[in-house]
């Protein structure tokens, strides 16, 4: 355990990097060492301020920017005793002699250390477009980002959101409120990449029905000056007028100083034990720069959020400080959530593309409760995916990851399921949760109790579910069987369906075995609640059946329209 005789002298401690990690570490050692001498080396002009907290500054929805600064150095030192040096650029680290040098204001300055923390955070990505010297390009990283944001807002008429990770989507929702004409271009094939493409459609409707126009699957690949406005080239071909970029395409661990120290990493993000040890002596690491390992798929990367890395800061500060055992840092689960106008999208866990990358093998449910008793007014569909161990497993209905998108109640529903993962508990646990209710918050059996519920049942094999992407192979080698009522079957089917509402199926059986010839029989209605009832009928007469995840409305969301019929099937129930 760590201890420090008090006739020693007082302990040097180096912080590089405030904010989240850095000033959770610099404060918790404060407590546990009053006799310390801890300096804080921030490149920046702020030492503690709420990042998250930017876009809703350009917003104007935080309308004093004297609100984004949590602490400052003048509020740290009578406070803690806490010597914080702003403008200081840490450049390298002697780790023989046990120095750090930084430079301000263009000298050099050597600082002493017994311990160094090392919270360098991460700088964003700037990618070889030509022409983001531009002057009308920022990244939204700072305070003084956000200000400069905000002032060019007020004139600007258009505005261009290269990247539509979480950073982006709230600069664009931002940008909407002021009143500009908002792009966003995204690379990957949808608006929020971590999300399912089935969950990021809704995400993408949502800006669209507020005026965003959401450019994905394509690139920028350069930013031209044509005087008074810029110009967004896109690999496409197409041109995007600016008189505002935000670049936000993501970050990379700024730990160059650090590396050249002899600090073990893995690409680029620093590597280090339980307790925040790098891989030399007296060195400890937290915060974004540093490597996580994912507890459900075992890959290693950076997770830049504020939670995880104001933990870390203060269980490091606990393993080199405190006179207890120390626990350790667990693994983040990456739980991160987003307001887009109206609707909230929000994850936690592992998602299917991390899952099939590192081979595991998965059942998926959609479901799409309620967020409260539907009796009651004002409520709102949850759009809600769980990602699970199946039967065959090692640890079947070990729940892997969950995502949800919708206008009330994600946040709480995520996070009751997060806390579910860190507690180890099984999908068919989620029944047992004992969750308040009454009908303006909830369900008797709130959406979590039913992911439960459908879970058991799909682990057990008392229902067998396909998958949106399985479409293709259903159409070509399967009977669909349509169990939703005539007026639905009108809006649109699937070509080749057979039509019977599933209050019609016990006397049908007949014309079900005839259409099938012979094939597999797959299921859908509109959520996946009748096509159940209507699974359990064909499998008790011996189909080989299974019923669609989440019903059309995941189907479509997948999918879009396109893949619907009109004309009206000669084998439908009214025929």
């Amino acid at each position: 355990m760590p201890s420090h005789d008090a006739a020693e002298a007082p302990r040097r401690i180096v912080v590089v990097g405030g904010v989240a990690a850095g000033m959770s570490f610099a404060a918790r050692a404060r407590r546990l060492d009053e006799r310390a001498s801890i300096v804080v080396l921030e490149r920046g002009e702020h030492v503690s301020f709420a990042n998250c907290g930017l876009p809703y500054f350009v917003g104007d929805e935080i309308t004093e920017r004297s609100a984004l600064l949590v602490q400052t150095p003048e509020s740290l030192r009578p406070a803690l005793d806490l010597d914080v040096r702003t403008g200081h650029d840490v450049t390298a680290i002697d780790a023989e002699r046990k120095i750090v040098v930084a430079t301000a204001a263009g000298e050099r300055a050597e600082f002493e250390y017994d311990e160094l923390m090392l919270a360098p955070g991460a700088f964003a990505l700037r990618p070889p477009i030509p022409g983001l010297d531009d002057p009308r390009v920022r990244t939204l990283r700072t305070v003084g980002d956000a200000a400069w944001m905000k002032d060019a807002a007020g004139s600007a008429r258009r505005a261009v959101v290269l990247g539509a990770g979480f950073i982006g989507v709230e600069a664009a929702e931002a940008l909407r409120h002021r009143g500009l004409e908002v792009d966003i271009v995204e690379f990957a094939p949808h608006v929020l990449p971590p999300l399912e493409t089935e969950m990021a459609s809704l995400v993408t409707a949502e800006l669209r029905r507020h005026g965003v126009r959401v450019n994905a699957g394509v690139a920028a690949s350069a930013v031209e000056d044509a005087g008074d406005h810029a110009i967004v080239r896109l690999s496409d071909g197409r041109g995007l007028p600016a008189d505002l970029v935000v670049l936000s395409v993501g970050v990379r661990p700024d730990t160059a100083f650090a590396e050249a120290a002899g600090v073990a990493t893995e690409r680029g993000a620093i590597v280090v034990d339980e307790h925040g040890r790098t891989s030399v002596p007296h060195i400890w690491a937290a915060g974004d720069a540093v490597a996580k390992t994912d507890p459900v798929t075992g890959a290693r990367r950076p997770v830049a959020l504020a939670g995880p890395a104001n933990r870390e800061g203060r269980l490091i500060a606990d393993a080199m400080l405190g006179e207890r055992a120390p626990r350790p840092m667990a693994a983040p689960l990456g739980t991160a959530i987003v307001r887009v106008f109206g609707q909230t999208a929000a994850l936690t866990g592992a998602n299917r593309r991390a899952l099939d990358d590192a081979g595991i093998d998965h059942e998926t449910m959609h479901l799409h409760p309620g967020s409260h008793a539907g009796y009651f007014p004002g409520a709102e569909t949850i759009h809600l995916v769980v990602h699970f161990a199946p039967a065959t497993a090692d640890e079947p209905g070990r729940i892997y990851g969950a995502q949800a998108v919708g206008a009330d109640g994600v946040d709480k529903r995520i996070d009751v399921i997060a806390t579910a993962m860190r507690a180890g508990l099984g999908v068919a646990d989620l029944i047992d949760l004992d969750l308040s209710y009454a009908p303006p918050y909830g369900s008797a059996k709130d959406p979590v109790n039913m992911a439960g519920l459908l879970g058991q049942n799909v682990v057990e094999g008392v229902t067998r579910l396909w998958q949106p992407q399985d479409l293709p192979d259903v159409l070509a080698n399967a009977l669909v069987l349509d169990v939703r009522r005539r007026d639905e079957w009108e809006t649109g089917f699937l070509p080749g369906a057979l039509h019977i509402p599933h209050t019609e199926l016990r006397d049908r059986l007949d014309e079900v075995r005839e259409a099938a010839a012979g094939r597999p029989v797959r299921i859908h209605c509109a959520s996946g609640v009748r096509s159940y009832l209507a699974h359990r009928q064909l499998a008790a007469a011996g189909f080989d059946s299974a019923t669609l995840s989440g019903g059309m409305q995941t189907l479509l969301a997948y999918h879009g329209k396109d893949i619907l019929t009109y004309e009206v099937d000669h084998r439908s129930a009214a025929a």
